[in-house]
């Protein structure tokens, strides 16, 4: 996928990771960049063009997808982080997250897939996380989700080779926005990721590590659970 000369779409595109995809994609010479955010008039890069998308609204989604015809690679960005836990959390920040990350990432990609594939197949980037694989008991609403999202991926993959449309998924940890306000690890930024991310789809990759941690669960995926879960080691 030629990201130079491309005209992309990015959910979310009003802060944090989706803000930096937007100057990333202009600075490495896209034709077009639609900067897609629930208010349109949040989106503050110079140079996008800004486009109303609400990812959990179908109405929403098939208004973005007739505006944006033209679009050669999806960003599916837009994400959502409630914090909910397993054994209290509320089961409506569960359907939130579900609604957002699944059906809402689903929704956008088959909405767009026939333009893709018009315009001569394309790429989509669907953002996933290092919680794709690995779930801790404080956040599993948001890992569940993006566990799900992470299938959901492989199949929309597979689904769309015969197009000719590339899927790569992005799997990183935690970055310094907005939504890891209150997390006090190390934190990669925003910017740098998302270079990283489009190096990825330039290249024909199916998936991109963006950090080591992300490297390193992966790897253990395939060990006994107490490799990603030391807790467990001796029970």
């Amino acid at each position: 996928m030629q990201i130079n000369g491309s005209v992309a779409l990015v959910s979310g595109a009003n802060r944090g990771l989706g803000e930096q995809f937007v100057k990333a994609l202009l600075d490495a010479g896209a034709a077009k960049v639609y900067a897609a955010a629930r208010n349109p008039a949040s989106v503050r890069v110079p140079g996008a063009v800004p486009i109303t998308l609400d990812i959990t609204d179908p109405g929403s989604v098939r208004a973005a997808a007739e505006q944006a015809g033209d679009v050669t690679l999806l960003v599916n960005n837009a994400g959502s982080s409630t914090g909910a836990a397993i054994l209290d959390g509320d089961l409506s920040a569960y359907r939130t997250e579900f609604e957002t990350h699944v059906l809402g990432t689903l929704a956008v990609s088959r909405a767009f897939a026939p333009a893709l594939a018009k315009n001569g197949g394309g790429a989509i980037l669907n953002v996933l996380s290092v919680l794709s694989w690995i779930s801790q008991p404080g956040s599993a609403a948001y890992s569940a989700a993006k566990s799900a999202e992470w299938s959901m991926t492989n199949a929309l993959r597979l689904a769309l080779a015969d197009r000719g449309t590339q899927v790569t998924a992005l799997h990183v940890g935690y970055m310094d926005t907005d939504m890891t306000v209150g997390v006090t690890a190390p934190k990669l930024d925003p910017a740098a990721v998302a270079r990283t991310a489009l190096d990825g789809v330039g290249a024909g990759l199916h998936e991109v590590l963006a950090d080591d941690l992300s490297k390193q669960v992966k790897a253990g995926l395939a060990a006994d659970l107490a490799a990603l879960y030391p807790q467990l080691a001796g029970r």
